[in-house]
């Protein structure tokens, strides 16, 4: 069953574009309706709105693709994979006394506007707890980010018991984190864990003993790339 769901990839639109996406076509439509029958006489300005307006719903389309995916291999046990599309910003071990009280390895991925938005949950589990916090809105690769820009926290427990932490950030000008992670419910690789809409950041935490599989720098393929293995 495994290998005849990794086959049945396909592209589509993420729920949380669907209004936004209809509604600007609708207007793009109508809007170039009124521009080709109130100015018969030249088309310039008919031709200069489809031109730049195509390429504004092109960029908006991309933004909210939403592949659907299967992590490549059949074993899922300690493997904690990418929960985001982007670059690795950050690798580092920390001080870590919201929730943890002690040292943990930090990994974050930031995600540019190219990036599709969809993050997947980084570990097979159950939710622990999902906490939701105001705060500003800096750019999302400065490291006070993590702390002071708005978040939503959300923590994992994988089945051997190893609590696992995965914050969405806001960035500057993303303004809206979307949550579908809810407490107690068990959650597993190749499901999403939430949405960010714009440039954003996901960091994930995780026990100081794990071993890491990525680079400062690499890419990353969310629920694809492997990011780092508990020990």
């Amino acid at each position: 069953m495994g290998k005849i769901k990794r086959k049945l990839k396909k592209i589509r639109i993420h729920r949380e574009g669907t209004k936004q996406l209809l509604y600007g076509g609708i207007s793009i439509m109508l809007v170039a309706l009124i521009l080709w029958f109130t100015i018969p006489s030249c088309k310039l300005p008919f031709w200069i709105f489809i031109a730049i307006f195509s390429i504004a719903y092109g960029i908006v389309l991309n933004f909210y693709r939403a592949p659907v995916r299967y992590f490549p291999g059949d074993d899922t046990e300690k493997i904690v994979v990418a929960p985001a599309d982007g670059h690795v910003v950050v690798i580092e071990e920390i001080e870590e006394n919201e929730y943890f009280h002690d040292r943990r390895l930090m990994i974050s991925i930031f995600m540019s506007l190219w990036n599709v938005h969809a993050n997947w949950f980084p570990v097979d589990g159950k939710v622990k707890f999902v906490k939701h916090f105001n705060g500003k809105f800096y750019k999302a690769w400065l490291p006070k980010a993590s702390d002071e820009n708005e978040h939503a926290d959300t923590m994992l427990t994988t089945p051997d018991g190893r609590d696992v932490l995965c914050r969405q950030i806001a960035g500057a000008v993303a303004r809206r984190i979307v949550t579908y992670a809810k407490e107690g419910e068990e959650c597993y690789i190749d499901e999403h864990l939430g949405f960010i809409k714009l440039g954003s950041r996901v960091d994930v935490f995780l026990p100081i003993d794990s071993e890491v599989c990525v680079k400062m720098g690499q890419h990353t393929t969310g629920d694809h790339t492997v990011i780092a293995k508990l020990s």
